[in-house]
């Protein structure tokens, strides 16, 4: 029987590798690319990558999602029946700094997945969303009914054009896309640039951790197994035109066309020092915080409404906090040999 191959853009990621390694050990045949670039430590990256080539059935090219010959080359060599884009410029604060890095990789290399899915008639495209499209709004817990259209950094603001542009798509071509919005995702093998990561190194090692808002946020953190969960249960389950889509009472979450969009994410907001003192417990050393004003593109709390994604496909997560930590410190010291 042949094994059905997915393409998964960001591979050498966080949830790139994580999902690579799962879909994988289920018997399908991963083709991954990635840029590897170094908006992180890339030693973490290739560390990823060395895993996922010890499987038999992954293929990985070095390429960049914005250099569409490479591309379209790519889905012209293999039969591609579903692309799962995670490939993006991550970060809030970095895009205040660096914002060309996100039209480049988030809406020109987005254009050019969404180019090759209709040149190449894929079956169902998902693709990586942020719970920061949810900006200025204020309503808890963030619903995918609510509008989404006050973003507070251009990181959010070109995750919100992926959502339009993935609709256009679908509506114009019939191509089945599924928007997922991730919220706060951590866990083993995570982004350095992270602040969860940065609070682990900077506790173990005795130096000062930042802590923003002055320690009053909250956020849904997202353990990665659960992630990966809700995307594998979502595979098999392209969106179909809403029959009961009105579009003088438009759901922004649904559609006239085969397109949905879900929150991703772990239903349970946990206030900042709760996850730090939870990080001390398990580091068995005290943080020595410094306590600092809220960040521009920064928001106070992040909470996820998930009942769609629970009625659809029967995902809820189940890793608690001081689970989903206790995992990514035994890793951490494992890969970073501070034992």
């Amino acid at each position: 029987m042949t094994k059905q191959t997915i393409l998964i853009t960001g591979a050498a990621g966080f949830i790139g590798y994580h999902l690579s390694n799962r879909l994988l050990n289920l018997g399908f045949h991963v083709i991954g690319i990635d840029n590897l670039n170094n908006y992180y430590d890339v030693k973490v990256k290739h560390a990823r990558l060395e895993q996922l080539k010890a499987h038999d059935h992954f293929t990985f090219y070095k390429m960049d999602i914005t250099n569409r010959n490479k591309l379209f080359g790519l889905f012209k060599k293999w039969n591609i029946p579903i692309v799962i884009n995670l490939a993006a410029q991550a970060g809030v604060r970095y895009s205040i700094e660096n914002p060309y890095a996100y039209a480049d990789s988030n809406l020109i290399g987005f254009m050019n997945i969404l180019e090759a899915c209709r040149q190449f008639q894929v079956e169902h495209l998902i693709y990586a969303s942020s719970s920061s499209v949810y900006g200025a709004n204020e309503k808890l817990p963030f619903s995918t009914n609510d509008s989404v259209d006050h973003p507070v950094s251009l990181y959010a603001a070109t995750k919100k054009a992926n959502e339009l542009m993935a609709h256009t798509y679908s509506h114009l071509y019939q191509i089945p896309t599924t928007g997922l919005r991730f919220f706060t995702v951590y866990g083993p093998w995570g982004r350095p640039d992270m602040a969860y990561f940065s609070f682990t190194k900077n506790i173990m090692e005795g130096k000062k951790i930042q802590v923003y808002n002055y320690g009053e946020m909250k956020r849904d953190f997202t353990y990665i197994d659960d992630i990966i969960e809700g995307i594998t249960r979502l595979l098999h389950d392209p969106p179909k035109e809403n029959p009961a889509y009105n579009k003088l009472t438009p759901i922004p979450s649904s559609s006239h066309a085969p397109y949905k969009i879900y929150n991703i994410g772990n239903n349970k907001p946990v206030h900042l020092m709760n996850f730090i003192q939870t990080l001390e417990k398990i580091c068995g050393k005290k943080a020595i915080i410094d306590f600092l004003p809220m960040q521009s593109g920064d928001v106070k709390e992040t909470y996820a409404d998930i009942r769609d994604l629970q009625k659809d496909v029967g995902f809820a997560p189940t890793t608690s906090i001081e689970e989903g930590l206790a995992h990514f410190i035994d890793w951490y010291k494992k890969f970073y040999h501070n034992e």
